[in-house]
Protein backbone atom coordinates (compact mmCIF):
# COMPACT_ATOMS: atom_id res chain seq x y z
CA UNK A 1 0.00 0.00 0.00
CA UNK A 2 1.11 3.15 -1.04
CA UNK A 3 1.86 5.85 1.97
CA UNK A 4 -0.34 9.37 1.57
CA UNK A 5 1.41 12.61 0.72
CA UNK A 6 0.43 15.38 3.32
CA UNK A 7 -1.14 18.68 1.88
CA UNK A 8 0.56 22.12 1.83
CA UNK A 9 -1.35 22.99 5.28
CA UNK A 10 -0.16 19.93 7.45
CA UNK A 11 2.86 19.94 6.26
CA UNK A 12 3.14 23.49 7.11
CA UNK A 13 1.92 22.46 10.82
CA UNK A 14 4.50 19.46 11.23
CA UNK A 15 6.97 21.83 10.11
CA UNK A 16 5.81 24.52 12.41
CA UNK A 17 6.51 22.38 15.31
CA UNK A 18 10.58 22.91 14.72
CA UNK A 19 11.73 26.50 15.83
CA UNK A 20 14.35 27.84 13.32
CA UNK A 21 16.46 30.99 13.63
CA UNK A 22 15.44 33.33 11.06
CA UNK A 23 17.93 35.11 8.54
CA UNK A 24 18.07 37.49 6.13
CA UNK A 25 19.43 36.58 2.56
CA UNK A 26 20.72 38.98 0.73
CA UNK A 27 22.86 39.63 -2.61
CA UNK A 28 23.56 41.99 -5.46
CA UNK A 29 21.07 42.15 -8.69
CA UNK A 30 22.04 42.43 -11.92
CA UNK A 31 22.05 45.71 -11.90
CA UNK A 32 24.42 46.03 -9.31
CA UNK A 33 21.94 46.84 -6.38
CA UNK A 34 21.32 45.17 -2.98
CA UNK A 35 18.33 42.33 -2.76
CA UNK A 36 17.41 40.34 0.30
CA UNK A 37 14.74 38.16 1.51
CA UNK A 38 13.76 36.86 4.93
CA UNK A 39 14.20 33.16 5.56
CA UNK A 40 14.38 30.59 7.67
CA UNK A 41 15.31 27.38 5.24
CA UNK A 42 18.68 27.13 6.28
CA UNK A 43 21.42 25.37 7.30
CA UNK A 44 24.69 23.82 7.25
CA UNK A 45 25.49 21.45 4.73
CA UNK A 46 29.64 19.94 5.16
CA UNK A 47 32.06 21.29 7.58
CA UNK A 48 35.06 20.24 4.53
CA UNK A 49 34.71 22.25 2.58
CA UNK A 50 32.38 24.78 4.87
CA UNK A 51 29.08 24.87 2.64
CA UNK A 52 25.45 26.14 3.61
CA UNK A 53 22.26 25.83 2.24
CA UNK A 54 19.52 28.08 1.51
CA UNK A 55 15.97 27.46 0.63
CA UNK A 56 14.36 30.26 -2.33
CA UNK A 57 10.53 29.88 -3.72
CA UNK A 58 10.45 29.94 -6.95
CA UNK A 59 7.55 32.80 -7.14
CA UNK A 60 10.24 35.08 -4.60
CA UNK A 61 11.48 37.92 -6.15
CA UNK A 62 14.88 37.11 -4.62
CA UNK A 63 14.89 33.56 -7.23
CA UNK A 64 16.04 35.17 -9.79
CA UNK A 65 18.74 37.24 -7.84
CA UNK A 66 20.34 34.63 -6.82
CA UNK A 67 19.88 32.08 -9.68
CA UNK A 68 22.60 35.18 -11.08
CA UNK A 69 24.52 36.00 -7.75
CA UNK A 70 27.90 34.99 -7.61
CA UNK A 71 28.31 35.41 -4.17
CA UNK A 72 25.92 35.76 -1.07
CA UNK A 73 25.00 36.58 2.93
CA UNK A 74 23.11 35.23 5.64
CA UNK A 75 22.57 37.97 8.51
CA UNK A 76 21.23 35.92 11.39
CA UNK A 77 18.80 38.48 13.08
CA UNK A 78 18.90 39.18 16.67
CA UNK A 79 15.54 38.50 19.25
CA UNK A 80 15.13 42.18 18.81
CA UNK A 81 15.04 42.85 14.79
CA UNK A 82 12.08 41.18 14.10
CA UNK A 83 10.90 44.05 12.37
CA UNK A 84 13.82 43.83 10.27
CA UNK A 85 12.49 40.33 9.65
CA UNK A 86 9.28 41.71 8.73
CA UNK A 87 10.38 44.42 6.45
CA UNK A 88 12.19 41.99 4.29
CA UNK A 89 9.18 39.59 3.83
CA UNK A 90 7.61 42.63 2.33
CA UNK A 91 7.59 45.01 -0.74
CA UNK A 92 10.63 44.14 -2.64
CA UNK A 93 11.31 48.16 -3.51
CA UNK A 94 11.46 48.93 -0.16
CA UNK A 95 13.39 46.13 1.87
CA UNK A 96 16.53 48.29 2.24
CA UNK A 97 14.27 51.88 3.03
CA UNK A 98 15.90 53.00 6.21
CA UNK A 99 18.09 49.87 7.13
CA UNK A 100 21.76 50.11 7.96
CA UNK A 101 23.63 47.70 5.51
CA UNK A 102 27.22 48.01 3.86
CA UNK A 103 29.36 46.28 1.27
CA UNK A 104 32.28 44.98 2.42
CA UNK A 105 35.75 44.83 0.29
CA UNK A 106 34.59 41.44 -1.69
CA UNK A 107 31.21 43.08 -2.24
CA UNK A 108 28.78 41.19 0.09
CA UNK A 109 26.16 43.07 1.49
CA UNK A 110 25.71 43.15 5.27
CA UNK A 111 23.11 43.97 7.17
CA UNK A 112 24.06 46.11 10.60
CA UNK A 113 23.90 44.94 14.17
CA UNK A 114 22.80 41.41 13.45
CA UNK A 115 23.70 38.11 15.19
CA UNK A 116 26.05 37.37 12.76
CA UNK A 117 26.73 37.24 9.05
CA UNK A 118 28.10 34.37 6.70
CA UNK A 119 29.72 35.25 3.51
CA UNK A 120 29.74 32.36 1.12
CA UNK A 121 30.12 32.20 -2.69
CA UNK A 122 27.95 30.86 -4.85
CA UNK A 123 28.92 27.26 -4.74
CA UNK A 124 26.11 24.96 -6.37
CA UNK A 125 22.27 24.76 -7.25
CA UNK A 126 19.54 22.46 -7.57
CA UNK A 127 15.79 22.45 -7.88
CA UNK A 128 13.83 20.29 -5.66
CA UNK A 129 9.74 20.93 -6.22
CA UNK A 130 8.81 24.82 -5.77
CA UNK A 131 12.22 25.37 -4.15
CA UNK A 132 15.80 25.91 -5.62
CA UNK A 133 18.29 25.31 -2.92
CA UNK A 134 21.51 27.30 -3.05
CA UNK A 135 24.96 25.88 -1.78
CA UNK A 136 27.25 28.54 -0.69
CA UNK A 137 30.91 28.26 -0.54
CA UNK A 138 31.52 29.64 3.03
CA UNK A 139 34.29 32.40 2.87
CA UNK A 140 33.78 34.76 6.24
CA UNK A 141 31.78 36.05 8.56
CA UNK A 142 31.18 37.57 11.92
CA UNK A 143 29.75 37.21 15.08
CA UNK A 144 28.43 39.64 17.69
CA UNK A 145 26.38 38.80 21.18
CA UNK A 146 22.82 38.84 22.02
CA UNK A 147 19.67 36.25 21.80
CA UNK A 148 18.31 34.80 18.08
CA UNK A 149 14.99 35.20 16.63
CA UNK A 150 13.46 32.49 16.33
CA UNK A 151 10.00 30.96 14.29
CA UNK A 152 7.75 28.91 15.91
CA UNK A 153 4.70 27.84 15.03
CA UNK A 154 3.93 30.66 12.61
CA UNK A 155 4.99 33.55 14.72
CA UNK A 156 8.53 34.80 16.53
CA UNK A 157 9.39 33.71 19.91
CA UNK A 158 12.12 35.79 21.79
CA UNK A 159 12.04 34.59 25.41
CA UNK A 160 13.11 31.27 27.37
CA UNK A 161 16.87 31.31 25.85
CA UNK A 162 20.06 31.50 28.15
Amino acid sequence: MPLREVDPAEFRQLCGHFATGVVVLTAQDAEGRPAGMTANSFASVSLSPPLMSVNVDHSADMHAVMKTADRFAINILRSDQEAISRRFAGNLSRRFEGIGYRRDESGFILLDGVLATIACESHLSFEAGDHTIFIGRIVGGGVAHGRPLLYYRGGYVTAGLP
